[in-house]
């Protein structure tokens, strides 16, 4: 409806030029436009559009509002084209104009669908110096190095996804970067325990696994908490590796690399693509941050620590808050890496291609942090003219009961189990519909397709909820077949995969479209309404938006396909009906696509 909402909008603007021209230019001469507030209808039953300006216009026009709308009206109804396109526009209520497109027009629109692989979702328009679409960094994933990934890493790590996704379908250039945190002072207590207990493990490849340096990590934490001695091997550890001592970098780099391992099984399992760049990375630009901000006359001295007292964010104390960048010893923190990654992104990305706009998503619980070194960035004249910073915040995950989801010990759930979990009940859950269909099927397709529908399910209960609030997790609820679950929405794909295969070849069809019944308007209509939902995510970063376009479309197709034959009816009415099915399982297949999902012809 995207391109159809904006011919109709310059039609409208004409149209209430034409009926108040002295009022049009003066506006126009003050820099403004008469606005007629053309919006979506509300309601079905209002039509396609609705102007909704003649209440406000009143006052400025001296006018009823039935008056203001009647002669916009007038005027649209002077318009050809727009006569070939809408039907005649009906005044209701207090002068609010509902506006619908004629059969024939939506017939074309179905027509140009088909034949377009974006199914009419617009590319940006590109900037004049790079010819492409605006350069965006978006940072999520992020787990820490010698430690599991958690339940808590997958709400960033899809969420970043898909938005990454969305906006490269946009025409955006989007630049998926990891923040591992692969840096610091648990690299001194873990070597330093390493090399009491395991030194096997700093000399030599996969001497350890992950699960073995997540042990070790724990303990290594709790010696460095009870034991002073420890403590001063530790830091001195941390200064060999800051120092550059090639014994400590290649226990680091073993380090790494196990856990580098263990995270791309994850990310291949979730068919996430995602580049590192973690904090070890920004540790050489560091020192020029704490120049640049001291050169800016923002950075104070305080009991020997380098910090910034926060502008309009206070302590417990009432006053400004410090944000620390270079503590009283000489060790930086989070904070200075994040303010170097800032800086480097907007101004020292390779070949000139420095960002416009910067996404971190990660869990509400850091929105003052990214408050705070955002307000930093600003005022130290960081940002770019143009330039966003956008914090994408989301809630927690929590169990049935309402709490934190955690394992029966009171451990942080893995990653990795809750993914095995879902394929494997995906799997028992197939394996006993089989059976009560007495159906055979090879193990490879039963393999294939409970891993579908096992990560499916858990992508989009995850995606499907509204990123800013907490949700709870519920395997029987996502696995369901019915119900807003990536079950019913694969099942509709699947569905319409079995009608295509018996309808054949459809080709013949598209030449020329004509519907008759509500249900293949219904359908339509929704259908169209695609690319304005695309356009919305890429605004609001809001994924479950295009979840809820997806469930509405797979229930409207439901109920076209249960209430109006296809298979069995006539030509030419069997033909076109089959391209509406066609239609929406090009449509429910990109948007799972854009979500990250994955998708089944069977199942």
């Amino acid at each position: 409806m995207l391109r159809l909402s904006k011919i109709l909008n310059k039609k409208v603007v004409k149209a209430l030029s034409r009926a108040f021209p002295e009022e049009a230019l003066a506006a126009d001469i003050n820099g403004e436009t008469l606005d007629a507030q053309l919006v979506p209808a509300s309601k079905p039953e209002f039509g396609d559009f609705q102007i909704n300006g003649a209440l406000q216009l009143a006052k400025l026009l001296n006018q009823s509002p039935q008056k203001i709308a009647a002669a916009i009206v007038e005027q649209l109804q002077n318009d050809r084209e727009f006569s070939t396109m809408f039907k005649p526009p009906e005044i209701a209520g207090p002068g609010f104009i509902n506006i619908t497109l004629n059969n024939r027009c939506l017939e074309a629109e179905v027509t140009q669908h088909l034949q377009d692989e974006r199914l009419g979702v617009p590319l940006v328009n590109p900037s004049p110096e790079t010819k492409e679409g605006s350069r965006i960094v978006i940072d999520f994933s992020s787990p820490n190095i010698a430690k599991e990934m958690h339940v808590g890493h997958l709400r960033s790590t899809i969420i970043g996804d898909s938005l990454a996704r969305i906006l490269e379908f946009r025409g955006h250039q989007v630049l998926r970067l990891n923040h591992l945190g692969d840096w610091g002072t648990q690299f001194g207590m873990l070597i330093s325990y390493l090399k009491l207990v395991a030194p096997e493990a700093l000399a030599t490849a996969n001497a350890v696994d992950l699960g073995d340096l997540v042990n070790f990590y724990r303990q290594a934490k709790q010696r460095f908490d009870e034991d002073e001695c420890f403590q001063t091997t530790s830091r001195e550890e941390v200064i060999n590796l800051q120092s550059g001592d090639p014994i400590a970098l290649q226990a680091w780099e073993l380090l790494c690399n196990q856990s580098r391992k263990e995270f791309q099984q994850i990310y291949d399992k979730l068919d996430i693509r995602i580049t590192e760049r973690g904090e070890s990375f920004y540790n050489q630009y560091l020192e020029g941050v704490i120049k640049d901000l001291d050169a800016n006359g923002i950075l104070v001295n305080d009991q020997g620590a380098k910090c910034i007292f926060l502008e309009g964010i206070t302590g417990k104390n009432g006053k400004p808050f410090p944000m620390i960048i270079q503590k009283s010893d000489g060790g930086f923190n989070y904070a200075t890496t994040d303010l170097a990654a800032i800086r480097y992104r907007f101004n020292s990305l390779p070949n000139g291609d420095e960002a416009q706009r910067l996404i971190y998503v990660t869990d509400a619980g850091q929105a003052n942090h990214f408050k705070g070194i955002f307000q930093i960035a600003k005022r130290a004249n960081w940002i770019p003219n143009g330039g966003l910073l956008e914090h994408v915040p989301f809630g927690l995950v929590h169990g049935e009961d309402g709490k934190k989801l955690k394992t029966r010990s009171g451990d942080t759930v893995r990653l990795r189990d809750l993914l095995d979990e879902a394929i494997n009940r995906a799997e028992s859950d197939l394996r006993h519909r089989l059976e009560e269909e007495g159906r055979e099927e090879s193990a490879a397709f039963i393999k294939h397709v409970s891993n579908t529908v096992g990560i499916a399910a858990i992508k989009y209960a995850d995606l499907s909820q509204n990123r800013m609030t907490n949700y709870q997790f519920s395997f029987d609820k996502m696995l369901a077949l019915q119900g807003n679950t990536a079950p019913y929405l694969l099942y509709a794909l699947v569905r319409i995969a079995g009608i295509t295969r018996k309808g054949g070849d459809i080709s013949h069809s598209t030449d020329k479209l004509q519907f008759s019944e509500p249900q293949e308007w219904c359908l339509i209509r929704e259908l169209l309404k695609f690319d304005e939902v695309i356009i919305e995510v890429e605004e609001q970063l809001l994924p479950n938006r295009l979840c809820s376009y997806l469930f509405g479309l797979s229930q409207v197709f439901n109920r076209f396909y249960d209430q109006v034959p296809v298979l069995k009816a006539d030509e030419p009415n069997r033909g076109c009906r089959l391209t509406l099915c066609k239609l929406t399982a090009d449509t429910l297949q990109l948007g799972m696509n854009l979500l990250g999902l994955p998708t089944l012809e069977r199942m």
